[in-house]
């Protein structure tokens, strides 16, 4: 099977930062930072700003802005409400803010869709967009995006991307309906006497902050004060913040776009997104990503909604199936369902169906570790791929050495749970020059697409960078072994 490395490596680019907010930890130490500063005399203020905007302002964009926010942040804490000069103030920011390398340690996992836009471009070309998995300091992930085309011929050429990086507005709904987010902690079996007296009187909708001033009433004036009550009210409020939308301005370019951990559930990372263009019955489509959230302890899935690319709606996953890493999202509904890869065991490919894209209560087997190179585990490598001949699924199977590999198989079209095609040997393992990084000897996908009867595969190698393989989709099929 003649499968092409193109030779285009995506790396990971230190220069590329973002400005976070520094919070140290105590309640004395801002407030002795507060002091040291308040105590400059006005000439030192200016100097030690003009030196920061020298070394910083040309790396960012509204930086000035981002200063002025988180001087507002820490004004509370302030001794005194004597007016301070605009320079004190910036330089107060200053000194509550750092520099994040987004992307310092590894750039991988890629996954790839075509682009929303399309127009303007030479006959047979596509653009597409490519997200990434980007690591920085203390393995931090985020979601970070390149962009292309592939012409007709199947070549890729990736754009420029730009030297900012910016996070988005972080937007939190407006409200959360009690009966389901009632029914989202009975899936996460948070349900108790405590969790029913917190919402017993917020009404039919409710507000992050309604639901946080209610825990606090309970706290003062009902004497709630112990470490059951604190345990389950702290649940109660992360699984409400970790359903949320952040939202970015058309003149930030794509690339500039970066979806960085907000909620507590993600606190330690945003992992291997897995998008895809879902169409919807009546035509309307949505990009949809699956990820994996984690806070430093568990991971867990979570769904990550867009139209445009610019307005991201992200919530929890519910039910008693959402367990593990890996599920992929079929781009359609299949007879009025929607329909997911899954790994729950870690072990073995599951088949999940839903008549709701958010809750998830069953599950069948469909793929168990069968060849040498895959008897540790499998699970897939992005979300199906429709073909006249069936769903093509890029899988990754992991063998000796805990080497990953990645293959494929084929689904039935109206039946997915029947496997009519298999790889017996691996569609692509690392080489020689892909081997070593972060974790070695590992090529891994989280997402491909067909263009011109050419299968184009991005790929990540060892955990470190990332690549792109092509391979013809009839050669592929015709590698397959039949299965009845």
């Amino acid at each position: 099977m003649n499968v092409t490395r193109t030779g285009i490596v995506l790396k990971p680019d230190a220069s590329r930062v973002l400005f976070r907010p520094f919070s140290p930890l105590g309640d004395e130490r801002p407030l002795r930072i507060l002091a040291r500063v308040l105590a400059l005399p006005e000439a030192e203020v200016v100097e030690m700003l003009a030196q920061v905007l020298s070394e910083f302002k040309t790396r960012h964009q509204r930086l000035l802005d981002y200063f002025l926010m988180r001087y507002e942040f820490v004004r509370r804490l302030l001794p005194t409400d004597q007016p301070l000069s605009d320079e004190r103030k910036l330089l107060i920011g200053a000194y509550f803010t750092h520099e994040y390398s987004l992307e310092a340690a590894a750039l991988f996992n890629p996954s790839i869709v075509p682009h929303p836009d399309q127009t303007e471009l030479p006959e047979g070309t596509m653009r597409f967009i490519l997200s990434l998995r980007a690591t920085g300091e203390g393995h931090i992930s985020s979601i970070t995006f390149r962009t292309g085309t592939i012409d007709g011929q199947g070549k890729i050429h990736m754009d420029t991307a730009s030297r900012y990086v910016t996070t988005p507005d972080h937007i939190p709904p407006t409200s959360y309906n009690k009966s389901i987010f009632w029914h989202q902690l009975q899936e996460l079996g948070l349900v108790d006497n405590i969790s029913e007296t917190i919402l017993k009187t917020l009404g039919d909708n409710f507000t992050v902050a309604e639901l946080m001033q209610e825990i606090q009433y309970l706290r003062r004036y009902a004497q709630h004060r112990n470490t059951e009550f604190d345990r389950t009210a702290s649940r109660l409020v992360n699984l409400a913040k970790s359903n949320y939308e952040v939202i970015y301005l058309p003149e930030q370019p794509l690339t500039e776009r970066v979806i960085f951990p907000n909620a507590p559930n993600e606190s330690n990372g945003i992992e291997d997104a897995r998008f895809v263009r879902f169409v919807e019955d009546d035509g309307v489509v949505t990009y949809v990503a699956t990820y994996t959230a984690y806070d430093g302890r568990v991971t867990i899935p979570q769904l990550l909604e867009t139209n445009d690319f610019l307005r991201f709606r992200i919530c929890t996953l519910n039910g008693p199936e959402v367990q593990n890493k890996g599920m992929a999202l079929f781009p359609r509904r299949i007879r009025g369902q929607y329909v997911m890869l899954s790994r729950q065991d870690a072990e073995n490919l599951y088949l999940m169906y839903s008549d709701d894209l958010h809750f998830w209560h069953t599950k069948v087997p469909l793929l168990k570790p069968t060849y040498s190179w895959e008897f540790l585990q499998i699970g897939n490598c992005g979300s199906p791929i429709e073909t006249e001949a069936g769903w093509l699924v890029l899988s990754h199977g992991v063998g000796p050495m805990r080497k990953y590999s990645i293959g494929a198989f084929l689904l039935d079209l109206e039946d997915p749970s029947r496997v009519i095609g298999r790889l017996t040997r691996p569609l692509l393992s690392p080489d020689e020059l892909e081997r070593e990084g972060y974790v070695p000897n590992v090529v891994y996908s989280c997402g491909s697409l067909v263009h011109a009867g050419i299968l184009i595969l991005p790929y990540a190698m060892s955990d470190t960078a990332s690549s792109f393989a092509t391979v013809p989709l009839a050669d592929l099929l015709k590698a397959m072994e039949p299965l009845h």
